[in-house]
């Protein structure tokens, strides 16, 4: 599996691209998020959304639909490869992050959320929320929010995930990078990084990564 970050920012940040994260897998190439104008080359098989009425929502469906595609969240499934969403806690409306396996392999993209979801327990690699650094975002009325990487890197630990790359870094956070501030567990991500998962005997992993601009 080949993993492509097409962007490690919130919707409107000032220095990356819209998280977004490319997975090809065995000639199967699907974006996952991303924006309409941080698009890989190539044929694309899919584009599946975490939140169908994201602010760039309907900019994806758009620009999907000159690939002959319809972003959409939903399930993918080919050969090996399973791509699942997965509920998570967000907003007022339904939500999610998406657990995408083959054998001996967990990786989970979960670019934002209020409460970090049980269903990553034991991810051999996450991408995960950053809106912002040391507390959380609350929406008005109570009805979910962004969980702030301090809080994320505790639960990732209590959690077990082995590779933790923040990968929806918002204006708090950005604020945190420029002084200096680094993550005690995991690591930010930037856009363009790849990542190829190593499968060993017994579903044990390591994970090379390569950098690319």
């Amino acid at each position: 599996m080949h993993l492509v970050t097409l962007g490690v920012g919130a919707a409107r940040s000032p220095r990356y691209r819209p998280a977004g994260l490319l997975v090809s897998h065995k000639g199967m190439r699907v974006i996952i998020d991303g924006g309409p104008d941080n698009l890989p080359t190539g044929h694309i098989d899919a584009w599946l959304l975490t939140d169908d009425a994201s602010e760039l929502a309907a900019a994806i469906r758009a620009s999907a639909r000159t690939r002959q595609l319809f972003a959409r969240v939903a399930a993918l499934r080919a050969a090996d490869l399973r791509i699942e969403p997965r509920p998570v806690v967000h907003t007022n409306h339904p939500t999610f992050g998406y657990e995408i396996r083959c054998p001996g392999l967990k990786v989970v993209w979960a670019p934002e959320f209020f409460k970090f979801p049980a269903w990553a327990r034991d991810a051999d690699l996450m991408f995960a929320e950053a809106s912002s650094w040391q507390r959380p975002i609350r929406f008005r009325g109570g009805v979910g929010g962004h969980l702030d990487a301090i809080s994320v890197q505790r639960a990732a630990r209590r959690a077990r995930v082995k590779r933790l790359v923040f990968a929806h870094i918002g204006r708090p956070t950005i604020r945190a990078i420029a002084r200096g501030l680094r993550p005690v567990v995991g690591e930010f991500g930037h856009d363009g990084q790849s990542f190829r998962p190593r499968l060993r005997r017994k579903s044990r992993t390591t994970i090379k990564r390569t950098d690319r601009t």
